[in-house]
């Protein structure tokens, strides 16, 4: 759960197709840029889409890889569409 006091929705998803992750405890902009920076670190060339008020991440690449990220950053994911 974010302890942050940055709740704000200023990520803007984008259309990127892959794998979508519901990542219930990212509440927040803090949250979103842990996790893309996860991500872009993990899978350098994967595209990511981040929608804050949905709860949803989404990764063109290795799904298993992504989730793995996603877990190392803090951050519980669920695959929501694969």
């Amino acid at each position: 759960m974010c302890t942050c006091s940055q709740h704000s929705s200023t990520e803007t998803p984008a259309a990127v197709s892959g794998t979508t992750f519901k990542v219930e405890d990212m509440t927040c902009a803090h949250c979103a840029g842990t996790i893309k920076s996860a991500l872009k670190e993990a899978m350098p060339q994967a595209a990511v889409s981040i929608d804050i008020d949905a709860q949803e991440v989404t990764v063109n690449g290795d799904a298993d890889a992504a989730a793995a990220a996603i877990r190392e950053a803090g951050y519980e994911p669920r695959v929501l569409v694969h």
